[in-house]
């Protein structure tokens, strides 16, 4: 009776076993640190930032140097040229605002060429990531570090049942 017994958990927990979904784990930040060609982007997008923060920094530098001489002329100045002045400040100030928002903005050029730069790193890590999924028959790979998903089986995916069930169509 014990044997059969242990035979049936056995067979019971094997069947369990092989209907069960396989995840993996990957590493993005291993990964790239260890891709020779992503060290070299971000050297040079890292060189670029600098450059381009050196220019920021400049107008700022401007603008503060324009404030400074308002300030100690203001007394000699007459209520026209203190207007002028002000504009003058307020107007490399603006140039300053726009040119860090132009090169590092959430849609600026530091964005575009990084992303620019990623694209065909990315889309390699991808392309790997997916033949191995496929390959062992994994339902779903997420990042370790920021638990997002990567890669997830569209046979797993229940968006259409869940909207069919709420009674909506496709």
């Amino acid at each position: 009776m014990k044997k059969l017994l242990l035979t049936s958990l056995i067979l019971g927990c094997t069947i369990f076993v092989s209907f069960a979904q396989k995840y993996a784990l990957v590493d993005m930040e291993y990964i790239l640190k260890n891709i020779p060609n992503y060290e070299m982007m971000n050297e040079q997008l890292e060189s670029v930032s600098k450059k381009w923060e050196q220019e920021v920094s400049k107008l700022q530098k401007e603008a503060q140097t324009l404030y400074k001489k308002y300030q100690s002329d203001l007394v000699f100045l007459s209520p026209k040229q203190k207007k002028e002045k002000e504009d003058e400040v307020i107007k490399k100030e603006q140039e300053a605002a726009e040119l860090k928002t132009k090169y590092f903005g959430p849609e600026g050029e530091l964005y575009q060429k990084r992303t620019e730069m990623m694209k065909p790193i990315q889309d390699e890590i991808w392309q790997a990531i997916k033949e191995i999924a496929k390959a062992n028959n994994f339902q779903l790979v997420l990042d370790r570090g920021t638990s997002g998903i990567i890669f997830a089986n569209p046979s797993i995916d229940i968006s259409d049942q869940v909207l069919q069930k709420m009674g909506y169509s496709k």
